[in-house]
């Protein structure tokens, strides 16, 4: 099997071969020459390139390692071309066996307005939308217009929160509209966006479905993934808390229609938005694996990526909806700091200490010394939690978080711990602070009403409802002031200690772009790798659009590494503070970058497709008396 993708989720797909038996082939970028997943796959080859568009999303490529390796299927992971029916059906025309749901349900479903369409025939909830995409910002105005504000902006091919903006005023659609057709050219090869009336504080739920070539459909659970910033998750858990029978078996239905009105193949996911007055819209399928499935296999005991594996062979699921058991939180450890609006931060990791004990999984693709690159997502890890009740979860998790160190780079580790700690997402603390607070004035507290509601409901699920709190902006708004205290700057690592005395070295070497290891004598290998380094000291340096500079009052400078997506000033241009001045892309997201101050723009160098280090100067900002 060819894993087409790279980091966690091909660790967690070449694992899945190995209990199955299956020989796995990996491929990878430059940067990932000595990756984790490169190293656990059986075989391996190089794609020759430093960017997912040169990698990771190049078809002609993969099929062309999957012929030179002689493999006879392909997992496509999760992003990159998961979701591409393009490339499902390449794979399928070379004669190799795609694990996935077929192109047709990728087309339709991965259209996100075709999809609204299928959702509509199948009965299932829905706000309001354009009927098709958009052409330009002058449509997206109109819809605001006869719909109101806010509006969600979406890529129609897009996922995982790319592409996704949300315009709050008239004035930031053409810029928010023009962010999400780059992000999603960017992400996914396509720009298209279309438009729908945005819930505000929703929260939002989903159910992980299986569908088997036999016409059977079972949903496995249901996850809540609320807790994002910038529409990305970064928490989940299973079963979603906190919904009545009602609610879950609405979630059900809706997702069984949708996937049987599609002719869906396959594991894959059915998002919704829970509005604060209960009422459930229909958001998106995603026709793939989700970053955050192992919490549905820790409350079902089902292994998602091996019921692919079934699945494709064209076995029958040969079950129902299954029993949950217990309640399971991921928490997506990102190299970002959050103290400084979740900022990507690519670094080498220094040292990692990972948790462990009852309930605790870690799902991860990387190891100690490992380089976080700015080509790529930020993710470092998952971290999966599990109890027998959302309580015990919560409290394994504390536990899980204390124990996890990374050091060499900051990360949502902090936030996290925070987290745990918010009555808005663990309403026990609420609770035990009623009680405490009833005991001290001496009064009697009430009993929870008692019971079971049909679904496993619990009366007292009910009552904490009013008490979850959280919804996909409470980050940015109710949770803004406590993230921006957080520290995300991880401590320096010790010294390392002196090096043994080595007396053989591995050294990987490419033939016919087929990596292999090969063991040479000490020596030979510092030889080899010093006239590398020579050569290299040879070659002219590339331009990589700006270099650091030391940072005055008058200078904006870039925070992180990446790349420079667009130039909204020119040299001269009088700006006023908080003006944008260059959006930059790092780690597939972007993030603007603005005017720290009134003034005229003076020694501009930014310009789009440039790349940038982090404190590289992008311009000077002088006021009218040139201090």
């Amino acid at each position: 099997m060819l894993i087409a993708n790279r980091g966690e989720i091909a660790v967690r797909v070449a694992r899945a071969c190995a209990d199955a038996g299956i020989a796995s082939v990996a491929v990878y970028a430059d940067p990932d020459r000595d990756a984790m997943h490169v190293h656990l796959a059986d075989d391996a080859f190089a794609l020759g390139g430093t960017t997912a568009g040169e990698t990771y999303l190049d078809i002609t490529k993969l099929l062309d390692v999957a012929r030179r390796s002689g493999a006879d299927a392909v997992h496509p992971g999760y992003g990159f071309l998961s979701e591409n029916a393009e490339f499902a059906q390449a794979v399928m025309d070379a004669g190799l066996v795609w694990i996935g749901p077929p192109p047709s349900a990728i087309e339709s479903l991965g259209d996100k307005v075709s999809a609204r369409h299928i959702a509509q025939r199948a009965g299932a909830p829905l706000v309001p939308g354009t009927p098709d995409p958009v052409a330009d910002a002058s449509e997206v105005r109109a819809f605001a217009e006869q719909h109101g504000l806010p509006i969600a902006i979406k890529a129609a091919f897009g996922g995982g929160g790319r592409g996704l903006k949300v315009a709050r005023t008239f004035d930031e659609i053409e810029e928010l509209f023009e962010s999400a057709v780059r992000e999603a050219v960017a992400a996914f090869g396509r720009g298209e966006c279309f438009v729908e009336r945005y819930l505000d504080k929703p929260r939002h739920v989903e159910t992980q479905c299986l569908a088997d070539a036999h016409g059977n459909v079972v949903v496995v659970s249901t996850r809540d993934c609320s807790l994002q910033r910038r529409h990305q998750k970064l928490v989940e858990e299973a079963p979603a808390p906190f919904l009545t029978a009602e609610q879950t078996a609405r979630l059900y239905e809706a997702s069984e229609a949708i996937l049987r009105e599609a002719g869906y193949v396959g594991a894959g996911t059915c998002e919704f938005l829970v509005g604060q007055d209960g009422t459930i819209s229909f958001l998106e399928v995603n026709t793939r694996l989700q970053v955050e499935h192992p919490v549905t296999e820790e409350v079902t005991g089902i292994d998602l990526v091996r019921e692919q594996f079934r699945v494709a062979a064209g076995e029958k699921l040969g079950y129902g909806t299954p029993e949950i058991r217990g309640h399971s939180f991921e928490f997506r450890i990102n190299g970002e700091d959050p103290a400084a609006n979740f900022m990507p931060a690519p670094g080498k990791l220094e040292k990692i200490v990972w948790p462990s004990g009852p309930g605790v999984r870690v799902d991860t693709g990387v190891v100690e010394g490992d380089v976080v690159s700015g080509n790529f997502d930020s993710m470092v890890a998952k971290l999966i939690v599990t109890g027998a009740t959302r309580t015990q979860a919560v409290q394994r998790a504390r536990r899980a978080l204390r124990e996890l160190r990374i050091e060499g780079i900051p990360t949502v580790v902090p936030f996290h711990r925070a987290v745990l700690e918010a009555p808005a997402f663990v309403p026990e603390l609420a609770e035990v602070k009623e009680l405490q607070t009833a005991s001290v004035a001496g009064a009697t507290p009430q009993a929870s009403p008692a019971g079971t509601l049909p679904g496993g409901t619990t009366a007292d699920d009910v009552a904490a409802n009013a008490r979850f709190g959280v919804h996909t902006r409470w980050i940015e708004t109710e949770f803004a002031e406590t993230v921006r205290s957080l520290a995300g700057t991880a401590p320096a690592a010790p010294a390392p200690e002196a090096e043994p005395e080595v007396l053989a070295e591995r050294v990987v070497v490419e033939v016919g772009g087929r990596r292999l290891e090969v063991v040479l004598p000490a020596g030979l290998g510092v030889a080899a790798s010093r006239a590398r380094t020579a050569n290299a000291a040879r070659r002219p340096a590339r331009r990589s659009g700006g270099a650091k500079s030391a940072v005055t009052g008058n200078t904006l400078a870039s925070p992180m590494q990446g790349t420079i997506v667009k130039v909204a000033v020119a040299e001269g241009d009088t700006v006023a503070e908080g003006d944008l001045v260059v959006v930059l892309e790092a780690m597939k997201m972007e993030q603007p970058l603005v005017a720290h101050r009134s003034g005229t723009i003076t020694s501009l160098t930014a310009e789009p497709g440039a790349g940038v280090t982090a404190g590289a100067a992008i311009c000077e900002i002088t006021s009218a008396q040139g201090d």
